[in-house]
Order: structure tokens, then C-alpha cells, then sequence
């Protein structure tokens, strides 16, 4: 895989406890971040996929074995 070096500014307390947390997990710095990194986008990625196959369901619609025929109305169903 082909890497790049980045450049980025973090806040100076944010960056010390950073850096213990990548010592407790046994990595560097840049270890730490690129798995953050690769973990946000896997998660985004699964994310856009389940959103466009319930879309998808969505238009296809669903079959209630009813064959288009709808013999209530909306009050009946809501009387109380």
C-alpha cells in the first residue's frame, strides 16, 4: 500500500494524551491514527451502503400480501 506523509496541527494536551494512549496500545503515534482513520472510513463506507439498499427498498417497496387492495381507512385504524 502506498503511504503519504501528512502535516497536522493538534492541540498540545490533546497530542500528550495521544501519545500515552498509543504507548498503552503498544504503537506509534502514527499507527494510532492511521487505524482511527482507516476504522472512520470503514464506518462511513458500511454506512453509505446500508442507506443506499434501505433506499433502494425503500423505492422497490414491500409486498403485505394485501395485492393493492386496502379495505380500511386511516381512522379506523386510529379509532380508540
Amino acid at each position: 500500500m502506498e503511504r503519504q506523509n501528512v502535516t497536522i496541527s493538534v492541540p498540545k494536551d490533546v497530542l500528550r494524551k495521544a501519545k500515552h494512549l498509543a504507548i498503552n496500545r503498544q504503537t506509534s503515534l502514527s499507527g494510532l491514527m492511521t487505524e482511527t482513520l482507516k476504522d472512520l472510513v470503514n464506518r462511513e463506507e458500511s454506512y453509505q451502503k446500508a442507506r443506499s439498499r434501505q433506499l433502494s427498498l425503500l423505492d422497490e417497496g414491500m409486498e403485505l400480501g394485501l395485492q393493492g387492495n386496502i379495505k380500511w381507512t386511516r381512522e379506523e385504524i386510529h379509532e380508540r
